[in-house]
């Protein structure tokens, strides 16, 4: 499928990442329309000229941005849709949708699973809003955005089986802060991302615990090859975990600052319940989620995979953090 040479964009989701895509596209395309549920959140961005609850620091023209709270409005005006709601959410806020996908480039900065129906956002839209695989392009990182906010230079890599539509949908992001590579690996890229998010949140327990940076190197090097014996199972093409949409990906989001999943798991290993952890980040770990999917899809593979097994026992049976990392200890080299 190709896109326009000036596409009308269309931008859906409130948060971080919603922001700081909004930041690429209204630099670079001088235009986008943007979906938000809460119309007091429009009300407000309109008068601050920015997020009032997100990256407050990034201003925008307001001038360039059509704001909407109708789903519909919004599909309809628009050639690309780029997603950009927590994946907890991803149904909720398309249930709303009345109006057809299938003919529009949908664009996924999603980095988790539709939690119970344990799927991709790829498959998700394809299976139950018909769209093509070839019009579904999923965005992968190393890239925080906070970063994107202070125009720290970043990397984005853009999967789609057609490469041609990647690279289109690239260009509409690429700025003298952002560079883009292009794939074909729309599953590998897309488990990486939920892995990553997994594997940071180990780290996070594990900072918390109080290991140090000696244990960490050797957690996050035995992580790297459990994701590639997970997506090389799952989906098994020629792929390189060395590319930056995986493993700089992982390395990013286990150790930065910025990294929600890590701050999350640093939290559990400091003695919070999963519960009160959350109410106190007021942002969504990505990881929490995708940990209990992986570990019911891995039923079906029977992947070796104990630092996913880990955080699942952690999150999800309740074993103590200081036990279930003592026995994770003994099955890394």
């Amino acid at each position: 499928m190709e896109i326009a040479d000036k596409p009308r964009i269309g931008i859906v989701g409130g948060g971080s990442w919603a922001t700081a895509i909004a930041k690429m596209l209204v630099q670079n395309n001088g235009h986008v329309n943007w979906f938000m549920r809460n119309i007091e959140s429009i009300k407000a961005f309109k008068v601050l000229k920015h997020n009032p609850r997100y990256l407050c620091g990034v201003e925008f023209d307001v001038e360039k941005i059509s704001f909407t709270d109708d789903l519909d409005k919004l599909v309809r005006d628009s050639d690309v849709i780029v997603f950009a709601v927590p994946s907890a959410f991803v149904k909720n806020v398309v249930s709303r949708l009345n109006v057809p996908l299938k003919n529009k480039v949908v664009v996924s900065a999603i980095k988790g699973l539709i939690p119970d129906d344990n799927l991709i956002l790829g498959e998700f839209f394809h299976r139950e809003y018909h769209v093509p695989l070839e019009q579904i392009v999923i965005i992968s990182g190393p890239c925080h955005a906070e970063e994107i906010a202070l125009e720290r230079l970043s990397y984005l890599t853009f999967s789609c089986q057609d490469l041609k539509l990647a690279r289109s949908v690239a260009q509409l992001f690429e700025c003298f802060y952002v560079k883009t590579c292009i794939s074909d690996d729309i599953y590998g890229t897309e488990y990486g991302a939920v892995l990553k998010n997994v594997f940071a949140i180990a780290a996070g327990i594990c900072h918390g615990l109080r290991y140090g940076d000696n244990f960490q190197a050797v957690l996050i090097s035995n992580a790297i090859q459990e994701m590639e014996r997970f997506v090389n199972v799952v989906h098994p093409i020629q792929r390189d975990i060395k590319y930056s949409a995986y493993l700089g990906d992982l390395l990013v989001t286990a150790y930065s600052q910025f990294s929600r999943n890590r701050t999350f798991g640093t939290m559990i290993g400091k003695g919070y319940s999963v519960k009160s952890a959350q109410m106190e980040m007021l942002m969504i770990a990505e990881g929490y989620f995708g940990v209990k999917g992986i570990h019911e899809i891995n039923e079906q593979y029977h992947v070796h995979m104990p630092i996913t097994n880990a955080v699942y026992n952690i999150l999800y049976e309740h074993i103590s953090p200081s036990v279930e990392i003592r026995l994770l200890t003994e099955e890394l080299r």
